[in-house]
């Protein structure tokens, strides 16, 4: 017997037909002699809709209340899946956030985990009861107010159950089939990866890869916990992430586990460009330039500065696109202390990255993305590297081109074309 936590998104869960396709899962789980406890999100696009309900009723919706309204929607698919193994004969409990003892800090719409105290949930899996949790929210002690976790939510909400319960896996299930090569709706012949590291995980979902969340990643790493990506429409193995020192559970015994040189290709197409044009070529404008840029609460991303000729020099860096404006106000605010020229705003660009644990010890990498970008034509903007991942700033227009070149180029293509079951990647 083994304690598997399962985690399904909002596609998996869409409506009534799809609720009860993943009771049945669930249900064939117990069935099968594990403990089962699962974190679910809200039915399909409910949280939009309630975020476009709250913007209509309040052009700044007090953070408080939107955390009260937004985490109604995992409260409901909970008692709707409950009921759904109850009707197939089987003892199932729902629980909240705050009842499965998901404690946060205090920030309302990005609350991290302080602690987990899953005691209700012990005592449900001790009495022979399936588990299920809301995703997504958390509970503050100080304030003794529900709280969210933001985008990705109920990703990090399972792991971290399966951290504090010392789950033997943590099943995240979406609408494709594991982990790909490179996103199947860009690509169609994407591959199916058998396993990733935890570290090229880590970089690929930074860098625009939507099928694990980042938070639920680095959760992970930190904690121990196995991840194994699936899909709720289909029997596929899925993809392991494997952290340091795991074993591929599908690998046999002594088998050696070698690292692909590039494990996949990723795309973003939610990046900003803001170049701060004329700076003063004297040490502590870069200092200045990003500490006024940190206040406004954006995510730096990739960053290039020209040289100077003149005495003057551009800076170019890329942001979130929901960033992108409150870095622009925040910096025109200090435009006369700084001492620069002008600010350019570019939101018509994409990222590229390529990923792979193989690029430490294998040459050439860089060559073939640059030579397979140059024979189609695709100019680079940018370039921003690390030891496992290389990222190239495009036109938006030549975002999709780019990446079905760069992902030939490294032979990745399949033969056959990848499914996507329900049409979102979550």
């Amino acid at each position: 017997m083994a304690l598997i936590v399962q985690k399904y998104g909002g596609s998996s869960v869409a409506d009534a037909e799809s609720i009860k396709r993943v009771a049945k899962r669930i249900v064939d789980t117990r069935r099968a002699g594990h403990d089962v406890v699962v974190a679910v999100s809200a039915m399909g696009d409910t949280t939009d809709e309630l975020l476009d309900l709250a913007n209509e009723v309040a052009p700044i919706p007090a953070p408080r209340e939107l955390d009260m309204l937004l985490s109604s929607g995992e409260r409901i698919s909970m008692a709707l899946l409950a009921m759904a193994i109850h009707s197939m004969g089987f003892e199932a409990r729902s629980f909240t956030g705050s009842q499965a003892g998901m404690i946060t800090d205090s920030q309302h719409g990005a609350a991290r985990i302080v602690d987990v105290t899953p005691v209700r949930l012990r005592e449900a899996l001790d009495e022979g009861a399936i588990v299920i949790v809301a995703g997504f929210q958390g509970f503050n002690r100080d304030t003794r107010d529900i709280t969210t976790l933001g985008r990705g939510g109920s990703d990090t909400t399972a792991v971290a159950l399966a951290a504090a319960l010392d789950a033997d896996v943590c099943e995240i299930y979406s609408d494709v089939d594991g982990i790909f090569t490179a996103d199947p709706r860009v690509i169609p012949k994407a591959q199916k990866l058998d396993h990733v590291s935890s570290e090229e995980m880590l970089e690929l979902a930074a860098n625009g890869a939507k099928v694990l969340y980042i938070r639920a990643v680095e959760y992970a790493r930190r904690h121990g916990v196995l991840i194994h990506a699936r899909s709720t429409f289909s029997s596929s193995e899925g993809t392991y992430v494997l952290g340091e020192g795991m074993k591929n559970p599908r690998e046999s015994e002594g088998a050696a586990m070698e690292e692909p040189i590039v494990a996949g290709v990723a795309t973003d197409f939610g990046q900003a460009k803001i170049t701060v044009a004329g700076v003063p070529d004297v040490p502590g404008k870069a200092a200045e330039i990003f500490k006024i840029v940190a206040k406004s609460g954006a995510n730096v991303d990739m960053i290039v500065q020209n040289v100077s000729a003149t005495g003057r020099t551009d800076i170019s860096f890329t942001v979130p696109k929901a960033d992108a404006s409150a870095a622009l106000k925040a910096l025109a605010g200090d435009q006369a202390e700084v001492g620069f020229a002008s600010l350019v705003h570019d939101d018509q660009i994409g990222k590229l990255s390529v990923v792979g644990a193989g690029m430490r010890t294998h040459s050439g990498v860089s060559a073939t993305l640059f030579e397979a970008l140059s024979d189609a034509g695709i100019n680079i903007e940018m370039i921003s590297t690390s030891e496992i991942r290389i990222s190239v700033v495009l036109r938006d227009s030549d975002l999709a081109e780019a990446a079905r070149t760069v992902h030939t180029a490294y032979g990745l293509d399949g033969e056959a074309e990848a499914t996507v079951h329900a049409g979102t990647g979550r």
